[in-house]
């Protein structure tokens, strides 16, 4: 089997590359970023183009590698922030791009699967405890607004074209490699000499924290199950709800010495107060998740303190 990976040289899609070249399969990639020839190999790339997801790029892909059987698509805006201050920026990544590959696989590889990493923004706030995948999506940012298009764009294709694809959405994805988001900010913050930390919202926020390790092999699961409607949507959560403040605690204590932290009580634009996910559409997947909070948390200060050493 030929997978591509669209963004393979980014954060979720490194992992994702690392464990289905792990598993036997060719894997191919498209995105930005330059890869050299010795890094590409240790992560199982085979084939790199450095470029936009548009037709003349995926012809090229096409070219170097086959047409595809899967297709993981992780290419697309990735912060609530900068899709506030870049609203239309966040729409090409996200939106625009996801429509440029679909219609490729139209016209060009229409057997081919597609498996889409969405988020849990699409929710937006208001939803109490755990949200189920057929909950009202109601997005606070224009993040989460074009990753609702780019789902909706998929569920078009697929009703009307027959192009099967699967969406995953993602919930506060951490581990190594991420520089970005609370555990970066508040490690690059112990690294600096802070001990004494105040922090955006009220700490109250509960998120659900899955590890990047354990993401990939679930879209890797996800692309080994058949799929037994055209379109589908999977809540790609742990169902187990941990508070900003919980992470901010074991991310001290795993950094080490005395670290106070309080809360401004400003809550950033976008941010809703719980996202945690009803993993009912996990259960029919052979997957568990085996990477505790505890643990991620320890090892991704491990790995901060590796990196900047």
């Amino acid at each position: 089997m030929i997978i591509w990976v669209t963004g393979a040289n980014g954060f979720i899609g490194r992992h994702l590359v690392r464990v289905m070249a792990d598993r036997g399969y060719r894997v191919h990639g498209i995105g930005h970023g330059a890869i050299g020839d010795a890094e590409r190999h240790r992560i199982g790339l085979g084939h790199w183009l450095n470029g936009e997801i548009d037709a003349a790029n995926l012809n090229a892909l096409a070219e170097h590698s086959g047409l595809p059987s899967t297709i993981f698509h992780l290419a697309g805006g990735s912060s609530v922030g900068l899709s506030i201050a870049q609203p239309f920026e966040d729409f090409s990544r996200t939106v625009t791009s996801t429509a440029r590959l679909l219609e490729w696989l139209r016209g060009a590889a229409r057997d081919c699967r597609l498996i889409v990493a969405s988020s849990a923004a699409v929710y937006g706030d208001g939803h109490g405890g755990a949200i189920a995948v057929d909950a009202a999506t109601l997005p606070m940012s224009p993040y989460g607004q074009h990753k609702l298009m780019m789902e909706q764009l998929c569920r078009s294709y697929a009703v009307t074209f027959g192009i099967r694809s699967t969406v995953a959405r993602l919930f506060s994805v951490y581990g190594p490699s991420l520089r970005k988001q609370l555990p970066w900010d508040i490690c690059s913050r112990l690294q600096a000499g802070e001990r004494n930390l105040v922090l955006g919202g009220t700490g109250e926020e509960v998120r659900d924290w899955t590890d990047v390790r354990d993401v990939a092999r679930l879209l890797a699961v996800i692309g080994g199950t058949p799929q037994t409607e055209t379109f589908q949507v999977i809540n790609a959560g742990s169902g187990l709800g941990t508070t900003v403040a919980r992470v901010a605690t074991m991310l001290a204590e795993y950094w080490g010495g005395t670290v106070s932290v309080r809360y401004s009580g400003i809550v950033r634009a976008g941010d809703p107060s719980s996202l945690l996910a009803d993993d009912a559409t996990l259960r029919a997947l052979p997957f568990d998740w085996t990477i505790p909070a505890e643990q991620g948390f320890a090892d991704y200060v491990s790995w901060f303190k590796g990196q900047s050493r």
